[in-house]
């Protein structure tokens, strides 16, 4: 495991995304206990959006009653989840309000990403979404070979601990995103590129390091992500190429699991329309053939310089056949497109974005957009704090 390296909170935070509000609505027929923790919940929400504000404004935010704020307010500053800043500036005549906001700086999350097959990678971060520390560990053993089964999740749970005895603030929880099929109750069903079947991630990470537990998919945190901090529509999908190629769905700014909680495989799909409507299920002719980051770096490899944009038309073309009929079904606004730089722009998503005009009804794509994301290599990361802020205090 490579050094630690921890550094004081810099200009990496991210910024809420202002349209993230969510209408928190309690049902007709809640218990007291319900309507509290919905109370709470959105005393949080609102100020996770909005930033410092007087009691009296997050009463008229939530238009709850300014008894009911100051209960809450005083319950969250002891627990150390809010902070009062200082009084208000105010020309009006009387005593100025006290300004509070959450402990931004007070608590942090313990995020990996476990999406690289030969690297993974972990942080500490605030829940102003600064940096706070950074740990890799190389997943190969000595051989070269990417570790699998019981030695993979050593090594994950090994990182974790890492991560967080290197925080000098308490933590509130630890996120994950990992390839695979991944349930709610943080099994890791399935994720070949691991050799994990049926593994109770969450339970292994919660007792190794104690920390209430987060697990998901990595093209749905990547999704949440993208959601969260960036400026997406409330439908889109987004799309993960690396060692495998998966996508994370967005439909009225939620997530969408599926039944089996393997919404998005896209990679799985057959797109090799070449050998006609009766050729059985065929690996060779599914979209991870021509679009995971290994299979399209090889194809390049062989290509040379002359073939690159040939290799990339074809990928992209590909992708534009696998997205069609989601395009067509849930009428996305958006497509973005996650991985190497060098790989899922220009050329790729032009070719894709044409497939999906030839392919799909004109008025169903006349506003569709493809792009690549806007978070960066921290994307996953970002996602992985986010499902613990909104599993652990209901913000997002």
């Amino acid at each position: 495991m490579k050094h630690v390296t921890t550094r004081p909170a810099d200009a990496t935070a991210w910024a809420m995304n202002p349209r993230r509000a969510r209408d928190l609505r309690v049902a007709a027929k809640a218990t007291p206990g319900d309507t509290k923790l919905h109370n709470r919940t959105l005393v949080l929400q609102t100020l996770y959006i909005s930033g410092p504000l007087s009691r009296a404004d997050i009463a008229r935010t939530t238009q709850l009653t300014k008894v009911t704020i100051s209960g809450l307010v005083a319950e969250l500053i002891g627990e150390g989840l809010i902070e009062e800043l200082g009084q208000q500036e105010s020309h009006r005549p009387g005593k100025p309000a006290i300004l509070v906001d959450l402990a931004r700086s007070s608590h942090a999350v313990v995020a990996l990403d476990l999406s690289d097959d030969k690297l993974l990678r972990g942080a500490v971060i605030d829940l102003a979404g600064r940096t706070l520390a950074r740990v890799e560990a190389p997943r190969l053993d000595a051989a070269g070979t990417a570790v699998t089964g019981d030695a993979a999740s050593e090594l994950v749970a090994d990182l974790a601990v890492t991560l967080r005895d290197a925080s000098e603030i308490p933590i509130i929880g630890l996120g994950v995103g990992t390839p695979g099929v991944v349930d709610d109750e943080g099994v890791v069903r399935v994720a070949p590129n691991f050799g994990w079947e049926g593994l109770p991630l969450r339970r292994i990470l919660m007792e190794r390091t104690g920390l209430p537990t987060s697990i998901g998919n990595d093209a749905n945190v990547a999704a949440l992500a993208e959601y969260s901090f960036g400026d997406t529509s409330e439908d889109f999908a987004l799309v993960r190429i690396g060692y495998g190629v998966g996508a994370g769905i967005m439909l009225g700014g939620r997530s969408v699991p599926g039944s089996k909680f393997a919404s998005g495989e896209i990679g799985q799909v057959m797109v090799g329309t070449d050998l006609g409507i009766d050729a059985p299920y065929a690996r060779e002719q599914v979209l991870e053939h021509w679009l995971s980051v290994p299979t399209l770096s090889r194809a390049l490899a062989d290509a040379g310089p002359d073939g690159r944009e040939a290799v990339l038309r074809e990928a992209g073309n590909r992708l534009g056949v696998a997205l069609a009929p989601v395009i067509g079904m849930l009428n996305l606004a958006e497509i973005v497109l996650s991985g190497p730089p060098e790989l899922v722009g220009g050329t790729l998503a032009d070719a894709a974005f044409e497939i999906l005009t030839r392919r799909t009804m004109p008025d169903s794509h006349d506003t569709l957009v493809i792009r690549a994301s806007s978070q960066g290599e921290d994307l996953i990361l970002r996602g992985a704090a986010a499902i613990v802020l909104r599993e652990r205090l209901g913000v997002s």
